[in-house]
């Protein structure tokens, strides 16, 4: 049997209606017109009030919400929006809004797991390729040489450095993606002291110095500053930052210059990479953070690289509540900065110990 408003105000309607009727006829002074209006007036008014009610508080409701949970059954969420926010005390309102709450929630985590499922598809495609790549060059190499060119020693050394530069960048893959996994997962910690971001400019710059001589670049601060600059964040991660970044930057620029800068401000102290480069086109700059993600494949395996750099780097920021932005024009070159916030020299960090154990005592 199926109810709706129209049948449940016409049942009670007509129940109101004959018990009004009722009672009046037990009163003498009542005539039957009397008993007839009063019957056909309490009946009307309960019919419209019951059906008032019934439609609009409870049957609609009621109707939103099997049409809510069917879709939920058939795992059709394109109805998710939320509801405005209502104060209303009608239950029924507030068991809809509960199940359209809980409809977006669940949309949100489906939403997440399919975009999850796709980056772990692409991430392991992109493993397997990065990892194919070194091994079966130095499959081939030793392979070639077992087949019997190892007795030529001019191609025994050629090929055992060959197959040695393989297996140095597996190394260098695998350890970058042991590193990137620790960072999100949480496992490496950071360790924030106070230290002079000059200093490790200038120790990077001399560790990549064969590099920009074999490139003819020039690398150098973008002004001279008469004092050290202090910052407080974990030194060995802010090392390895600074080395991705001005590795890629000589990396990707054939000729002219790279700078780095630093903007010292009240609360924090900016950290900029600047080159001269081939800079990065506008459709490929919200990637580039991406694990494997290369603007130009091609070139990229030429120039070496786990493509897995800039992730780490963009990771290591977070750890800082920080971020790396990137401006760069095609040609022109690119800008890579970041910030970090101000920190205390030794005598200032001993003084400012002194001062809080004053306060103390």
């Amino acid at each position: 049997m199926i109810f709706n408003s129209k049948a449940v105000a016409l049942f009670l309607g007509i129940t109101v209606g004959l018990l009004t009727t009722a009672f009046l006829s037990l009163v003498p002074e009542v005539t039957s017109l009397g008993l007839a209006v009063a019957g056909l007036l309490s009946f009307s008014t309960s019919y419209l009030l019951v059906y008032i009610i019934f439609e609009f508080l409870v049957f609609r409701e009621i109707s939103k919400i099997y049409d809510v949970l069917n879709k939920l059954r058939k795992k059709d969420f394109s109805f998710v929006e939320m509801p405005e926010e209502s104060n209303s005390l009608n239950p029924f309102k507030r068991i809809n809004k509960e199940i359209y709450t809980y409809a977006v929630n669940r949309n949100r985590e489906i939403e997440d797991l399919k975009k999850l499922e796709a980056f772990r598809r692409e991430f392991l495609a992109d493993v397997s390729h990065e990892l194919k790549t070194p091994v079966f060059a130095a499959q081939g190499f030793v392979h070639t040489l077992l087949d019997g060119a190892v007795e030529d020693k001019k191609v025994r050394g050629k090929f055992l450095k060959r197959a040695a530069k393989s297996l140095d960048r597996l190394d260098s893959l695998i350890h970058d993606l042991l590193t990137l996994s620790q960072i999100e997962t949480g496992e490496t910690k950071m360790h924030f002291e106070h230290f002079d971001i000059l200093e490790m400019a200038s120790e990077v710059m001399d560790q990549l110095e064969n590099k920009i001589e074999k490139k003819g670049l020039e690398i150098s601060l973008d002004e001279v500053y008469d004092k050290p600059i202090f910052v407080h964040a974990d030194a060995e991660r802010i090392y390895r930052v600074l080395m991705n970044l001005l590795s890629n930057a000589i990396k990707y620029t054939d000729n002219g210059s790279v700078k780095i800068g630093f903007e010292v401000e009240s609360d924090g102290v900016t950290i900029s990479v600047r080159d001269t480069g081939l800079g990065i086109p506008p459709e490929h700059l919200g990637r580039i953070f991406e694990r494997f993600f290369r603007v130009d494949k091609s070139r990229s395996k030429e120039k070496g690289g786990t493509g897995l750099g800039l992730a780490i780097v963009k990771h290591i920021m977070e750890a800082h509540d920080s971020k790396v932005t990137v401006v760069s024009t095609v040609d022109e070159g690119s800008l890579f900065s970041f910030r970090l916030p101000l920190g205390q020299s030794a005598k200032e960090e001993e003084q400012a110990l002194k001062d809080e154990l004053q306060m103390i005592e």
